[in-house]
């Protein structure tokens, strides 16, 4: 019996950016020599914080919602998240002229629900809980007929995402590694699937908070194990991993590095200081690994896919201030 064949393959995730290269932004890949320096690495930095709606999402949803046949998409698209990917979404399905129906908890941040409505998602609210949003989503399933997308677990999303390493790889050829940020994994596992297509000796590590390290467990473990009550200001990253996304990881993804508070606050500090640009915390937690040497790269090069920019102004002087 031959071997399963890894899904998405290379050639979507090929197909995908040739499907969304028009409606995405091909973001910057940046360095800062003071903080290469400080690591004794090459740092190159793929700033998805510069991407649509601020965050490489924007890569899977179009990508889903691009794909829907004018019969699919009549009906428009569904989901529940009350973060990056209910933006990415509803931007999306504005682009496409079919409507985008976001369950958001009721808990949600103003700031995020008023992103939501100004990308033109119709916002429906329930308790917050996992049980209510998916009861709520499938209401308007049923009602409207809509499509779910998922926020990580669906193919088209895995594939979308996998564009940033791809543009990343095209830009910068002789990466040793390539880290990301893990919280579903559709990024990491979209990430892994392109780098290993192109190079087979380059390394791919996930880097998670510690307190939310549900995928470093399930990577040792080689089964899923649930977050249960992550705490962690890379609000990003606080789901579990995926049944299509955890076998991508599991198989292909070389490790999985854990990282503090401290060390995920002192990162964006840095960024910010250094870089002058904003990044949220979850797009910090990969230099926070780099910096504290649970990634040791000294000497080498590496890729680093800055997930996203999205934190509202108000928490940024409290956050970078914590100890």
């Amino acid at each position: 019996m031959g071997k399963k064949q890894i899904q998405p393959t290379f050639g979507q995730i090929k197909e995908a950016y040739k499907r969304i290269k028009t409606v995405v932004h091909k973001t910057p890949v940046l360095s800062c020599s003071s903080i290469n320096h400080m690591v004794q690495a090459h740092l190159f930095f793929k700033c998805e914080n510069f991407q649509k709606t601020g965050s490489f999402k924007f890569r899977g949803a179009s990508n889903c919602v691009f794909s829907l046949s004018d019969k699919e998409a009549i009906s428009g698209v569904v989901t529940h998240s009350s973060g990056n990917h209910a933006a990415a979404l509803s931007l999306s399905a504005r682009m496409k002229n079919i409507p985008a129906y976001i369950v958001m908890p009721s808990s949600a941040p103003k700031v995020k629900v008023e992103a939501v409505k100004g990308y033109g998602g119709i916002v429906t609210f329930c308790h917050p809980t996992l049980q209510a949003r998916e009861e709520t989503a499938q209401k308007i399933i049923n009602e409207k007929h809509a499509h779910l997308i998922h926020p990580y677990n669906n193919y088209k999303i895995i594939a979308g995402q996998g564009t940033a390493a791809l543009e990343l790889i095209k830009e910068i050829d002789d990466l040793d590694i390539i880290a990301a940020p893990v919280g579903g994994g559709g990024l990491l596992s979209g990430a892994a699937i392109t780098a290993k297509s192109q190079k087979k000796n380059i390394q791919v590590i996930g880097c998670e908070p510690e307190n939310a390290d549900d995928a470093f467990r399930s990577k040792k473990a080689g089964y899923i194990i649930p977050s249960e009550n992550p705490d962690t200001i890379a609000d990003g990253l606080l789901t579990s991993l995926g049944t299509k996304t955890f076998p991508i990881i599991r198989d292909l993804v070389d490790d999985i590095v854990l990282v503090s508070e401290n060390e995920i606050v002192n990162a964006m500090r840095l960024v910010f200081e250094r870089m002058k640009i904003v990044i949220e915390p979850s797009a910090a937690v990969p230099l926070g690994a780099l910096i504290s040497g649970a990634l040791d790269a000294k000497g080498r090069k590496v890729g680093i896919i800055v997930s996203g920019g999205n934190i509202d102004i108000k928490n940024i002087s409290s956050i970078i201030s914590k100890k």
